[in-house]
């Protein structure tokens, strides 16, 4: 290779290695790993950044050896400084010792190799190969063991490639990056934990100091200072222990400075504030080692100032901090109540003025409010008070008008879900049914219609007296149901505007003087005819509604319906206003006992009558006939409507309606009724539709 080229290559690799500042590289002597040319003279400019001593390791060395490496010869240098030469092989000819690495001052070397003209022997040396690298350096150490001026005035921090400079406590680093000077004023630490401590501490305090420290935390939190135990400010015996030059004060919003001073430590102070301010001072003279403190934060407490009786508070904690969410519920029973109100639930949070941002409400007995009424019935308190939780009340029916079905009474309980419930399902409260056919009065069996015995007040209590273009009967067969013959309506074309029912006396004058019931309907059966030659009268029967219950009493009962097709007993009353057998119209209800006559000899007699006279009405199988063979007693005009009844046990059912007849109280006469057994089904369902 021409050497001239050679020495080119060389001037452009020292500049390419000095423009790049790398943290690493390789160095080999031309041609390497092959001979080395002779007459050769190359230089390397080695770099690595600045912060980085530079280290060079030789990994192979095999140059021709000479005295003093004369002739050829690899030398390091740093500025004009050699730092070594060396020739020969595996550097035994090193001027430094063995192959340690080279470690530059700073952060740059030159390697300069060199050749001779001639290379003698038979075995031409290849030259060498080499490796350097950026080391860091401790400044902070290196710097001091040169005996140089240290690199910060207080605290030194190596970093990779460079070092930082910090100050202590009460210091601050000036523009240069290197120098602290005193700054104890100003500045707010609001961290939630955090350590102060005088300037120079543990050291001697400066003289002429006036530091200021304010610690500031958020709201809802208190700050406590715990002082280490190595506290001492100068403390000036006279007349007692002063902190007249050296002092520290602390100051806390609300209340007195408190100062310190002297050998004792305050320990722990609760400040019980969310900002605290302390001021250091010293003057120009006296000695304090000062002091150190390590400050902590706790949440404000709010405390529970009250028992919660029937209630409980959740979670349940010792003792309840800023932030924290309390519930309250109620024990079963009981209703949260604020301000005399009632509310659903309740939550509170301690605020950071230790107060809870709700009160506490109260846990009050719960009530189910006032019973309701019960219809034909009423209800009273068997334990408890003011409808309140387990009061126990009891329901029961206006007897002996009315009764429950299968009991006399029935207890409800006040439940927590605020219900009065006789059982767990049971908060409906049931009817009072109106009992029937139990007329409170008793009477005579003897007596008749047709001048028949007056009938004694409530004996007959569902006796109807009925207006509807003249005088009939009718009978009570439920609160707001009455019953009677088809035909007393046929006058008034069934209109029931033009029908007038009375009931609660047995007096006609009495009852004209009370309110006739208002009629909100009229059902005449659908098998009646309007027949108004009274020729056929079979269906004889009608329920009239109103429009309104009756309140039943001594004097209004209803009487029962019997069940479809009962059998008739032998013998009835039957009341009611008809004429009596001085054919006027009774001002008194009457009231006659009267034998069921069989149905063939009825059948034989109104067969008769048919014969010997028109406009006789047949008798059908809804028909029944009553009365006696001899005449005298019978029902007559007036009494049509008014019930046939039968007792049995204890109990008056409806048999019949007085219907028609031939004559009134005639030998060999009966009285006709509408045979209600037969209508049972009819008149229920109609009831129930209606």
């Amino acid at each position: 290779m021409d050497p001239a080229h050679i020495r080119s290559f060389s001037i452009f690799l020292f500049w390419w290695s000095g423009s790049e500042a790398a943290m690493f590289g390789q160095v080999q002597s031309p041609l390497y790993p092959n001979p080395y040319p002779a007459d050769l003279h190359q230089q390397w400019d080695l770099h690595v950044p600045h912060g980085y001593k530079l280290q060079l390791t030789i990994n192979y060395l095999d140059i021709e050896p000479s005295v003093n490496c004369f002739y050829d010869y690899l030398m390091v240098l740093h500025g004009k400084k050699i730092m070594g030469k060396f020739c020969g092989h595996n550097s035994k000819s090193s001027l430094l010792l063995g192959n340690k690495p080279i470690l530059s001052p700073d952060n740059h070397l030159q390697l300069m190799f060199v050749s001779d003209e001639s290379n003698p022997g038979p075995q031409q040396p290849i030259g060498f190969s080499a490796f350097y690298q950026a080391v860091d350096v401790d400044e902070c150490t290196s710097l001091v063991l040169e005996d140089s001026s240290p690199p910060c005035s207080q605290i030194c921090l190596n970093t990779l490639g460079s070092y930082l400079c910090a100050c202590h406590h009460g210091y601050h680093l000036q523009a240069d990056q290197h120098t602290c000077v005193l700054d104890c004023t100003g500045g707010t630490f609001t961290e939630s934990e955090g350590t102060l401590s005088s300037p120079g501490y543990p050291s001697s305090s400066p003289f002429a100091i006036d530091c200021m420290y304010n610690i500031s935390v958020e709201s809802g939190f208190h700050i406590t200072l715990n002082f280490s135990h190595n506290f001492h400010i100068e403390q000036i015996y006279n007349h007692g222990p002063n902190c007249l030059f050296h002092w520290l004060l602390i100051s806390v919003p609300g209340e007195k400075p408190r100062k310190f001073c002297g050998e004792k430590s305050p320990g722990v102070l609760l400040t019980g504030s969310s900002s605290v301010q302390l001021e250091y001072h010293t003057d120009g003279a006296g000695q304090s080692r000062g002091w150190s403190l390590h400050y902590t934060t706790q949440r404000v407490e709010c405390k529970i100032e009250r028992n919660i009786m029937n209630g409980r508070i959740t979670p349940e904690f010792p003792q309840y901090f800023y932030r924290d969410y309390i519930h309250l519920r109620c024990d079963l029973g009981y209703k949260l109540v604020m301000g005399g109100t009632e509310i659903k639930s309740f939550k509170s949070m301690c605020q950071q003025n230790g107060r809870w941002h709700l009160p506490l409400p109260e846990c009050k007995i719960t009530d189910c409010g006032v019973p309701r009424p019960l219809l034909n019935g009423g209800v009273r308190f068997l334990s408890g008070s003011n409808n309140e939780y387990r009061s126990v009340i009891q329901y029961h029916c206006n007897e002996p008008f009315y009764t429950f079905k299968g009991a006399h009474y029935v207890n409800f309980t006040c439940s927590s879900d605020r219900k009065w419930r006789a059982s767990e399902d049971g908060v409906v409260i049931p009817q009072c049914y109106a009992v029937c056919g139990r007329p409170t009065t008793a009477l005579s069996s003897r007596g008749r219609v047709h001048g028949g015995k007056i009938a004694p007040a409530g004996s007959f209590p569902w006796q109807v007296f009925l207006y509807s273009g003249g005088r009939g009967g009718a009978a009570v067969v439920g609160d707001r149901w009455l019953m009677t013959a088809a035909h007393n309506l046929e006058s008034v074309k069934y209109d029931k505007g033009n029908i007038e029912a009375y009931v609660g006396h047995t007096n006609i004058q009495e009852l004209m003087k009370v309110q006739s019931l208002a009629i909100a309907s009229v059902h005449v059966h659908p098998g009646y005819k309007n027949n108004d030659m009274t020729t056929d009268f079979d269906n004889d029967i009608a329920l009239i509604k109103l429009n309104s219950s009756i309140t039943f009493n001594v004097n209004v009962m209803p009487v029962c319906i019997p069940a479809q097709d009962a059998e008739l007993s032998t013998t009835g009353l039957v009341s009611g206003f008809g004429v009596t057998e001085e054919v006027i119209p009774a001002s008194n209800l009457r009231y006659i006992s009267l034998p069921v006559v069989k149905q063939d000899t009825c059948h034989t007699w109104i067969e008769k009558e048919r014969a010997a006279r028109k406009n006789v009405a047949p008798l059908t199988a809804n028909m029944f006939c009553a009365g006696l063979p001899e005449g005298k007693k019978d029902t007559c005009s007036g009494d049509s409507g008014s019930a046939f009844v039968m007792k049995e046990g204890d109990v008056f059912w409806v048999a019949g309606i007085v219907s028609w007849g031939v004559d009134c109280g005639k030998p060999g006469t009966y009285g006709i009724y509408t045979r209600v057994t037969q209508y049972a089904n009819w008149i229920q369902k109609t009831m129930e539709e209606n």
